[in-house]
């Protein structure tokens, strides 16, 4: 199946963007696919780990915003690099990779979060 590039990354968004500000148990019913496998170490395996990972977030950090500052898609991944702000303006720049099934839904979800420095040696900004 040829893998609807645009439509992935749109939903890669709107998932990502509908769970972290406080609804991941509808992220999961309409963006996820039977299966959903989990490669971040701090949240649990399958779908009702991701709901209580966020729903957790979304309790005890619920003035966080962010930003998607790309999209990538090639062939059935989706990469986000997003900007996040949180409580007391901790910021972090988050590089998230989504695989979609062939019905378009996602199935697995990689990451890798890092503080925004308050320095850089080369003076080139996060995003």
């Amino acid at each position: 199946m040829i893998q609807d590039l645009e439509a992935n990354k749109a939903n890669a968004i709107a998932f990502y963007r509908t769970a972290y500000l406080g609804d991941p148990s509808a992220a999961i019913a309409t963006y996820v696919g039977a299966e959903y496998i989990q490669h971040n170490p701090v949240v649990a395996g399958g779908k009702q780990g991701f709901i209580d990972y966020f729903d957790e977030m979304a309790r005890d950090f619920p003035d966080k915003t962010i930003e998607f500052v790309r999209a990538i898609a090639q062939g059935d991944l989706v990469a986000l690099h997003t900007h996040q702000v949180w409580p007391g303006n901790d910021q972090y720049v988050t590089m998230d990779f989504f695989r979609f099934d062939e019905q378009g839904k996602i199935v697995e979800h990689w990451d890798a979060i890092q503080g925004v420095p308050a320095e850089s040696k080369n003076g080139n900004p996060m995003y």
